[in-house]
């Protein structure tokens, strides 16, 4: 994860044009968007302490200071925050995992079990499933699935059958690689999530190249559309809960509207995975 801060910052001017901060454009640049005097000048920095905020090498940066280059860069509310924590990262809190990262209290258990209408799933901050519901089983199949293969970037990104299961399939890896980077910009030492995050860029393209975007974003909400050999296409908004008593695990439910196509499709699905018990 070091550099991270430098190619976030790098990534971010290069999409702003000059002549929209009210720059003159005229002149060769080599690299597209704001130059690093330009930033400096205009977050009201030197020239030489944007450069070593850039190399990393910004000590104690202030928040007044990450606030007025967030400001020039043009960043949303969830960029900003993961620049500030790129920015001064706390190491050594996430270098190991505890149980709370990989185990679900049987409370939360219990809590998708009683949601018998809709699929609901557990994950941590690698995006493994953790646990889940009989319907999200039926629909995604966890209960047959290696538990190292749990996981929803490797499914995105090295499942063959991805694209035919996610017919949005672009939008989906694109929403994965930056809930991912968010998440590691917030664990810094965490060694499980690192070592994902080279697995992926050894072995998918795809994802190398939606990680050099440095994209981040969370991921809370939303529609998914995922095919299923039985029941079809499912049309499913969802809604992302954090655990409260575990920060590291969130719920994942999915909320089709009563009378639904894809409501229908789901109790089908029910009493056949039921059926087959």
């Amino acid at each position: 994860m070091d550099g991270d801060l430098g190619d976030f910052l790098r990534s971010r001017r290069a999409r702003i044009r000059p002549e929209e901060m009210g720059l003159p454009s005229y002149g060769r640049r080599r690299v597209p968007g704001l130059r690093r005097e330009e930033v400096a000048q205009l977050a009201g920095v030197s020239v030489d302490y944007y450069v070593r905020l850039e190399q990393g090498r910004g000590q104690r940066v202030s928040d007044s200071v990450l606030d007025a280059i967030a400001r020039v860069l043009r960043l949303d509310e969830t960029e900003h925050t993961y620049l500030r924590t790129v920015a001064r990262p706390r190491r050594g809190r996430s270098a190991s995992r505890g149980p709370e990262t990989t185990r679900v209290r049987p409370g939360v258990q219990a809590l998708l079990d009683s949601m018998d209408r809709t699929p609901a799933f557990v994950m941590n901050s690698s995006m493994d499933v953790l646990a889940w519901n009989s319907l999200a089983d039926a629909m995604q199949g966890y209960s047959r699935t290696a538990p190292a293969h749990r996981n929803i970037p490797r499914q995105v990104f090295l499942d063959p059958a991805a694209h035919t299961t996610f017919p949005d399939w672009p939008d989906i890896a694109a929403q994965a690689a930056a809930h991912l980077r968010l998440n590691a910009g917030h664990r810094p030492d965490d060694a499980r999530l690192d070592a994902l995050i080279g697995e992926l860029s050894v072995k998918s393209p795809d994802f190398r190249r939606l990680w050099a975007d440095h994209q981040v974003k969370a991921c809370m909400s939303g529609t998914k559309r995922i095919t299923h050999p039985l029941a079809g296409l499912l049309d499913l908004p969802f809604e992302t809960l954090t655990v409260p008593a575990d920060p590291e695990q969130t719920v994942v439910v999915y909320t089709p509207e009563q009378g639904s196509d894809a409501a229908e499709k789901l109790a089908l699905l029910g009493s056949w995975a039921a059926a087959e018990v």
